[in-house]
């Protein structure tokens, strides 16, 4: 009984990190992006706001892909999705780092 309530809430998680990337991908919505975020407000109103749509958009897709390993690994019990799902969380940090670099040498 236990698996079923933690798949279910896993399931949950990965529904709403998967509309979240969709709205970040279309840009709609709040922009949930630490640039953003923590920026003057003067700031937030001259900022091109679509690379950091698409990189928001992005993390939320991979941290859904994570859960969704995570929620497959609670039924299955595999033993190795979760090195898969740490695999994923790896890539999504790189790809964070990676991608704030780019977006910072473009903006100059």
């Amino acid at each position: 009984m236990a698996r079923i309530i933690c798949a279910i809430i896993l399931g949950i998680v990965v529904a709403v990190c998967f509309i979240i990337s969709y709205f970040q991908f279309s840009q709609k919505g709040p922009l949930f992006n630490n640039a953003y975020i923590y920026s003057p407000k003067n700031e937030r109103e001259d900022m091109a706001k679509k690379p950091y749509y698409k990189q928001s958009g992005t993390a939320f897709l991979m941290i859904g892909i994570m859960f969704l390993i995570n929620m497959i690994e609670v039924i299955v019990q595999t033993g190795w999705l979760f090195y898969l799902a740490i695999a994923v969380a790896v890539i999504a940090s790189i790809y964070a780092v990676v991608s704030t670099v780019i977006i910072e040498k473009n903006k100059k």
